[in-house]
This record gives C-alpha cells, structure tokens and sequence, in this order.
C-alpha cells in the first residue's frame, strides 16, 4: 500500500461555466495525467470532497476489493452444499 503522507498541494483550478477544471501541469507531469486520460471522479457530499482516480488505479482498487470475493462465494456454495 503507498504511503499515506505523500500528498501535495498542486495548486489551484477555477471551475468553468460548463463544470469544467484544468487540472495544474506539475499535476498531470508529477501523476502522468496526459490528453485522453480517464479520470473517475469521487467524492463525498457531506465532507464536500473531490477527488480523481485514474483509470488503472481505479481498476487496481475495485481488484484488490473484490479479489476474495470469488473464493467466499466458493465457500459458501460449499458450506451450503455440505449441509
């Protein structure tokens, strides 16, 4: 897992008339954002927090929760049939 205090204020974005950001350069250089990337945003309402996950770190994320998934619901079909 990486480090959880590795985050850095890159700086500002005005959001636009069309709900639009530009994300700062040493941002999209530092994380290797380029033209054509897909970003997932996400956030919580009740903290009013926005934040962006790139496509392979979002896929990475829902890997590594839904890895054990497959072998409980193995287990369970199992315990159920021993029954």
């Amino acid at each position: 897992m990486g480090n959880l205090h590795d985050k850095k204020m890159y700086g500002t974005a005005t959001v636009g008339t069309k709900g639009q950001i530009v994300i700062p350069a040493d941002a999209r250089e530092e994380l290797g954002i380029a033209p054509g990337d897909k970003l997932y945003i996400a956030g919580s309402s009740s903290k009013k927090v926005l934040f962006c996950l790139k496509e392979e770190q979002f896929h990475e994320m829902l890997n590594k929760l839904t890895e054990h998934v497959d072998s409980a619901n193995r287990f369970i079909a199992t315990a159920k049939q021993e029954k």
